[in-house]
């Protein structure tokens, strides 16, 4: 009952990192910041001339005002209901490029 191994909320409460299971606004607008940094960096180097694959591929991305908010918040999940996840349960997802999904998706 008392001591170093008692009941405590956190140790009968499961699952120690809760995500909450949509963006707060706050959240969101920083994804959207996030992707208008990205895409000035993609302008910049474009401009400046050099040619590489990676700049390849990075200007054939849509751009952040080009893609639609379910894109933006959500992404392609095949064990998911519905296909689709919260952009924030993607580990590292602040990392990744993840501006496109599967047609029809």
């Amino acid at each position: 009952m008392f001591g170093a191994f008692r009941a405590t909320s956190v140790n009968l409460g499961g699952l120690l990192w809760k995500t909450p299971w949509k963006l707060s606004i706050t959240r969101k607008a920083n994804a959207r910041a996030r992707l208008k940094k990205v895409d000035a960096v993609i302008e910049a180097v474009r401009a400046s001339g050099i040619r590489c694959n990676a700049l390849e591929k990075a200007l054939q991305l849509p751009k952040e005002h080009e893609m639609d908010p379910k894109d933006k918040y959500t992404v392609f999940s095949a064990t998911s209901k519905g296909y689709r996840k919260g952009i924030h349960k993607v580990p590292k997802w602040t990392r990744l490029t993840l501006r496109v999904n599967p047609k029809g998706f």
